[in-house]
């Protein structure tokens, strides 16, 4: 059996959880991207294909100084608050074939904070 890269690895994990979970409108999907340097994460409404409400590491204002667990904090509050603005109360948390734990349970426990349900 060939050994799989991290990325194909987590290409797997994320199209077998996507299999399940689903976004619509009343409860779009929240979707979390991390590369090595920042963190991304959208609401997105699967049955139109559109996404409602983002936030960005590069969003966040250039004197932003803290680790990358921070950082992820500060983008799940951002989240939650242009969800609020788009009128989005729940969602369908993707953690999209990474871990729950470090930056991307950081970014949850944040956006749950700031007014998300999941």
């Amino acid at each position: 059996m060939p050994v799989l890269t991290v990325r194909e690895a987590r290409a797997r994990r994320h199209r077998r959880v996507r299999r399940r979970i689903f976004g619509t409108a009343e409860r779009p999907r929240l979707v979390v991207f991390r590369s090595n340097r920042g963190i991304q994460a959208q609401l997105v409404d699967d049955v139109d294909a559109k996404t409602l409400a983002a936030a960005d590491h590069t969003q966040l204002k250039k004197t932003f100084k803290g680790t990358k667990s921070e950082q992820a904090a500060e983008v799940g509050k951002l989240l939650a608050a242009n969800a609020k603005k788009a009128g989005i109360e729940t969602v369908v948390f993707d953690r999209g074939g990474y871990l729950y734990h470090g930056r991307v349970k950081a970014l949850a426990d944040a956006a749950r904070e700031g007014g998300l349900e999941f």
